[in-house]
């Protein structure tokens, strides 16, 4: 007879080191976005621009740093916004961050809420003042209007009475006046037309869905954002256009009226810089 806990009591623990390796060898959520950011070819300002979120935030989670969020909500907005540029599941970060920082946060009361409802300006109402001024002075301007007219018909009138009759042949011949000429529209061919001055680039979603980025040759940004299937945007500049796709296998590219050839694979992150001379000759 053996004194002891038998090998079934101690499967419980075996269990729990089972459980405490799996957690080991799960990576860090910050460890797990930065990995898929680097997979993705993207850099942090990439993922800045894309996203709204500062890059200073960006480099806090990445080191699995969450005080600069400003609360959990704003750190499982985070995460959820930055797992989606990436392409990866936000499902599984959310879930392991609740397991590491105590759960869903707390439902937030509805007092404040009326609260910021009451405190929020009042329209205000149509200046009625103005509006009776401006009556007065319309029927004020109707009155002697009137009146003015009625002096002009009654002096015509008396002399007619102290003059011949008028004849048919001294009543003056009405001037008609040209219709004028409608203003020509412009045709498409001058709208589609690539002035000779400037860099153009069209950039049309043909295959799916893309984020892209556009900035002109100072770096200013001319438009960050996702474009939907069968959406396009155009960009001029003087000299250049520098470009960021997500997925550049879903874009048709047209430069200055020409459309781009080039082989680019579905979800490849492509930079591009077109000038005025582009594309070149053969």
């Amino acid at each position: 007879m053996s004194i002891g806990n038998s090998p079934e009591d101690e499967r419980p623990f075996e269990d729990e080191r089972v459980e405490d390796d799996r957690e080991q060898a799960r990576p860090a959520i910050g460890r797990a976005l930065q990995q898929a950011r680097i997979a993705a070819g993207l850099t942090v300002d990439d993922i800045s621009s894309a996203t709204r979120v500062r890059a200073n935030i960006v480099h806090a989670i990445e080191a699995d740093d969450f005080t600069a969020c400003g609360g959990d909500v704003y750190a499982r907005g985070h995460i959820r916004t930055l797992a989606k540029a990436v392409r990866l599941d936000p499902a599984p970060l959310l879930a392991q961050y609740g397991d590491e920082h105590g759960g869903r946060p707390a439902p937030t009361p509805a007092a404040p809420l009326f609260e910021a409802e009451r405190i929020r300006p009042e329209r205000r109402g149509p200046n009625w003042t103005a509006a009776m001024v401006a009556a007065i002075v319309a029927v004020i301007g109707f009155v002697g209007f009137t009146m003015f007219q009625g002096g002009d018909s009654g002096g015509n009138e008396t002399n007619v009475a102290e003059g011949s009759t008028p004849t048919a042949g001294d009543s003056p011949t009405p001037k008609s006046k040209k219709p004028a000429a409608p203003e020509p529209e412009p045709s498409d061919s001058a709208i589609a037309a690539a002035p000779q001055d400037k860099v153009t680039v069209r950039v049309s979603a043909a295959d799916g869905r893309s984020w892209i980025s556009a900035k002109d040759h100072s770096g200013r940004l001319l438009f960050d954002g996702v474009l939907k299937q069968g959406d396009s945007k155009t960009f001029q500049d003087s000299s250049k256009v520098h470009l960021v796709l997500g997925d550049a296998g879903a874009i048709d590219l047209f430069v200055n009226g020409k459309k781009i050839e080039d082989d680019f694979q579905p979800g490849s992150v492509e930079r591009l810089t077109y000038t005025k001379g582009d594309p070149e000759a053969g």
